[in-house]
């Protein structure tokens, strides 16, 4: 099944799902899949490290065969890693984490779709004003760095605020339950990352695939110790979700001290250049209790999407709708047992 949506319709796309642009791990290969299964892929360019991005931009303009994009943190690019990116020919750009103001002619001057991350009204309210294309809400649940608010409240409001521009939603969505959900809650897509990060396409070392598999989403935390402690040049508003790990719990509340503690940094860095997970970030969201095997990025988009469906027939199914005929307003249902909506 395909749902037509405004954001499937702006895009070309089959489907209503997209990849988050996780720095590091979303890279060409996972882009190009999820493309080509008919979600939207996008990079992960994250501050535009300039080898990084020149490799994996090669990859997915090689490898896609449906539109594709790339994602960057406003706050931590110029200019110039937009006109590269821009030089690769991408069918959108995604900005985060910033005011995308400064970047939104550069891209629309392109021809190219803004989409535009948001975790609070007002940045919404800015990102409407600023002519994006489509807007991402992000709620708290998901994985990486972000901000505070309810998926499932969150959404909506967005909605609401910036209609007609359609919305994605984000946050805690990993399977088709969540896609219908978001559905439901007006979006117009799902833009998805930790699912994608057990992707076997995904640029992921296997002790932290392993590590996302075996955990749950009572195991991940929002904080700023572990960008404290890499030296993250983070802007204050988002903190970042992850797994808990020895070295958060250790330096929880302690974020001051860590702060001018040089050498507890340093063995940090050391620490999570070996690999060591006691140390190293594990980005995660709190769907992380329905991500329970590595999958192809095909399969994923092909789950998500037969399981929205399902979902949606499920819950018509459940329900039983209350006609009324004449003054009495005699109430029929079909099935008396179900609930009744007017």
């Amino acid at each position: 099944m395909s749902f037509s949506t405004a954001f499937t319709r702006a895009l070309a796309l089959r489907h209503p799902i997209a990849l988050a642009p996780m720095g590091g791990s979303a890279g060409g290969a996972l882009a190009a899949a999820v493309s080509n299964s008919g979600g939207l892929g996008l990079v992960g360019g994250g501050r535009g490290e300039p080898d990084w991005l020149a490799r994996e931009l090669a990859i997915v303009t090689e490898r896609s065969t449906g539109p594709w994009g790339v994602g960057l943190w406003t706050w931590a690019v110029g200019p110039e890693t937009v006109a590269r990116v821009l030089e690769h020919g991408p069918d959108a750009v995604m900005l985060s984490f910033g005011d995308p103001g400064r970047f939104a002619p550069q891209v629309r001057e392109a021809g190219v779709a803004l989409i535009v991350q948001v975790t609070d009204l007002e940045e919404a309210r800015r990102a409407r004003d600023t002519g994006a294309d489509v807007i991402v809400a992000q709620g708290g649940e998901a994985g990486g760095h972000g901000g505070t608010r309810g998926t499932l409240p969150f959404v909506p409001a967005v909605v609401d605020l910036v209609a007609p521009v359609p919305v994605l939603a984000a946050g805690g969505i990993v399977d088709g339950r969540g896609v219908a959900a978001a559905l439901t809650l007006g979006a117009a897509g799902a833009l998805v990352g930790t699912r994608f990060q057990v992707g076997s396409e995904a640029l992921v070392p296997p002790g932290v695939v392993q590590a996302l598999i075996d955990a749950r989403g009572g195991d991940t935390e929002r904080s700023r110790v572990l960008d404290i402690a890499r030296d993250a040049e983070w802007p204050h508003p988002y903190t970042a979700r992850t797994l808990r790990n020895a070295f958060l719990e250790r330096w929880r509340g302690r974020e001051e001290e860590l702060s001018r503690d040089t050498a507890v940094r340093q063995a940090f860095r050391d620490a999570v250049a070996r690999g060591d997970l006691d140390a190293v970030p594990v980005w995660a969201g709190e769907g992380l209790d329905l991500v329970t095997a590595v999958e192809p990025a095909a399969d994923i988009v092909a789950d998500l999407v037969s399981g929205a469906e399902r979902a949606l027939a499920s819950a018509c199914a459940g329900l039983s709708f209350e006609l009324r005929s004449g003054a009495e307003g005699q109430r029929r249902t079909d099935n008396p047992g179900a609930h009744t909506t007017r």
